[in-house]
């Protein structure tokens, strides 16, 4: 990893919580303590259990977190694009990193301290408040994903994930803007690589999606939103 300057004003990430209050005055002497990170394709940048170094904002790229699991292996349990926040499970209650991170393709990131985020939440109530909101989602998006885990059979799980990449990263030339590999996907399903490609295979052969490497696209997203329908599942 290296650092790149590049400054919170010039950012265009609307949805970005540091973005949203740069209109607060109180931000301005903020801002010019962050540090801006810029990490390669595949690098881990947080590591499970390391001692906590703040909060990451991605500035522009892709970044899975995982979660060490039974025998060593890691699942996936986030996926984050442009504005989202990185390392805030842990954060004000643990001195260590709950979940690893890694840039899915070339990364740049912006960190700010333990320190200046803390002086933050205490200085500027509106972050505060918007923080609180962003872990109530986070809390209730947590819950969601363990009662699909509970109830979904396998190849729903992969709908389901299939389904949530194109809501969160959106087709470009007929094509999810994002690449994971078959592991991947699995590791976010829940299941094994090999019964991903057997499911990914399958929902090609019915012409439901088409895949180019490790790519996928949505042909027919109303027959796989009807697939998990009686789980709730909204657009």
């Amino acid at each position: 990893m290296k650092e790149e300057q590049m400054t919170c004003y010039s950012c265009t990430n609307e949805n970005c919580l540091i973005k949203k209050h740069l209109h607060l005055e109180q931000m301005r002497a903020y801002v010019l303590k962050k540090q801006n990170i810029s990490c390669r394709k595949s690098n881990r940048f947080i590591t499970e259990g390391a001692p906590l170094h703040g909060l990451y904002f991605i500035c522009k790229g892709k970044v899975k977190t995982v979660k060490t699991g039974i025998n060593g292996r890691e699942q996936i349990v986030r996926l984050t694009r442009n504005g989202d926040i990185i390392g805030f499970r842990g954060f004000g209650t643990s001195k260590r990193y709950l979940i690893g991170a890694y840039a899915l393709e070339d990364t740049v990131l912006c960190n700010f301290s333990n320190e200046t985020m803390l002086e933050i939440l205490q200085q500027i109530p509106e972050f505060t408040y918007a923080l609180m909101l962003f872990y109530a989602d986070e809390l209730n998006k947590s819950e969601n994903n363990i009662r699909k885990i509970a109830h979904m059979n396998v190849r729903e799980r992969v709908i389901d994930l299939l389904l949530y990449i194109h809501r969160k990263f959106g087709q470009v030339n007929g094509l999810i803007d994002i690449e994971l590999s078959r592991k991947e996907i699995a590791d976010f399903a829940g299941t094994t690589e090999e019964q991903a490609i057997r499911i990914i295979s399958g929902l090609k052969r019915e012409a439901l999606i088409k895949t180019e490497g490790k790519r996928v696209g949505i042909l027919e997203i109303s027959e796989l939103r009807s697939e998990i329908m009686e789980h709730k599942y909204f657009c």
